[in-house]
């Protein structure tokens, strides 16, 4: 079945950097479009990035500011976000989502049919 797998969230202090990972496994990962989403504390859910098959083309919510690089291995099935220069505004907990019927996003005219667990940044002095 398709599972989404993320990893690498945690404390961090504002200004610091984090790299979280989505293992994709269960369907054929290059193949389809990914995104970031999150969602803070009382929230709704956010779309931070897409990326495309190839990974050649992405596209950021304005709030990311060129501080966020969302990124994938296609040999690896793995998806990434670096995110730098951190902010309080970003804490949150973090979920990788695959292109599909379902799931709208959030100002971005996508739907996700599947998405990680997620995986809490925290950002704290």
């Amino acid at each position: 079945q398709v599972q989404l797998v993320e990893s690498g969230g945690g404390l961090v202090q504002p200004g610091g950097s984090l790299r979280l990972s989505c293992a994709a496994s269960g369907f054929r990962f290059s193949a389809y479009y990914m995104y970031w989403v999150r969602q803070a504390p009382g929230k709704g859910l956010e779309w931070i990035a897409t990326i495309n098959t190839g990974g050649g083309t992405t596209r950021y919510a304005d709030f990311v500011e060129g501080r966020f690089t969302i990124s994938r291995d296609n040999d690896e099935n793995t998806l990434y976000l670096y995110m730098r220069d951190l902010k309080s505004d970003d804490t949150a907990v973090y979920y990788c989502a695959k292109d599909g019927a379902g799931t709208a996003i959030p100002g971005t005219g996508s739907q996700f049919d599947t998405r990680g667990q997620g995986t809490q940044v925290t950002v704290s002095s």
